[in-house]
């Protein structure tokens, strides 16, 4: 499977689940992991697992975002040093 809509997604939506990434792009949950095992490989992306709790469920999700990004400074005035 081509990886690159699921790393363009990552990379415009920033930090995002698994789930959602499956639900914008109308894919499966198994393809969105398996791309998402084979970005981490590689190191495009950073991985985490995360437990939601829905209606009193717990869910098991990947929480993923693009390695070595760092977002810009917040604009406004900054803390005195």
């Amino acid at each position: 499977m081509n990886s690159s809509p699921i790393l363009e997604h990552i990379k415009k939506h920033g930090q995002v689940r698994d789930a959602e990434i499956a639900m914008a792009l109308g894919l499966g949950l198994a393809k969105v992991r398996h791309s998402l095992s084979d970005l981490s490989a590689s190191g495009q992306i950073s991985c985490c697992s995360v437990t939601r709790f829905q209606d009193g469920k717990s869910v098991e999700e990947i929480l993923c975002r693009v390695s070595g990004y760092v977002p810009p400074a917040a604009p406004g005035r900054k803390p005195k040093r």
